[in-house]
């Protein structure tokens, strides 16, 4: 059975605008498919995973909804059917205090 990836935004470039990849073959772990799917992407690859075959610390992968960090890393199960997200992380933004000490047109303002 396919395994499906869901690829996010930021890589759609690399995948001809495709929001999800389906690798005809049956991957039995995380890495076989990530293998499957840059060997048809090969741009992905830099983008995922670093030189060394890790994958890259701003990158989460999960398995349906499991995230492949706490199960297994690239050794992950991937039962055949599988949904494969590949997630950027996404940090920054403003703390309580800052957003509370704004007052730009567009920023909410408190009740005190």
């Amino acid at each position: 059975m396919p395994v499906t990836f869901h690829i996010p935004g930021a890589l759609r470039d690399f995948t001809g605008g495709q929001s999800t990849v389906e690798v005809q073959t049956s991957p039995t772990v995380v890495d076989d498919a990530l293998k499957e799917l840059c060997a048809l992407y090969p741009g992905l690859r830099d983008r995922i995973a670093t030189e060394q075959g890790e994958i890259r610390h701003h990158v989460n992968i999960f398995v349906g909804n499991e995230d492949i960090r706490f199960t297994g890393g690239l050794a992950t199960p991937v039962p055949p059917g599988s949904s494969i997200s590949i997630v950027p992380a996404v940090s920054g933004g403003n703390t309580e205090a800052e957003w509370a000490g704004s007052r730009s047109p567009r920023s909410p303002t408190r009740d005190t």
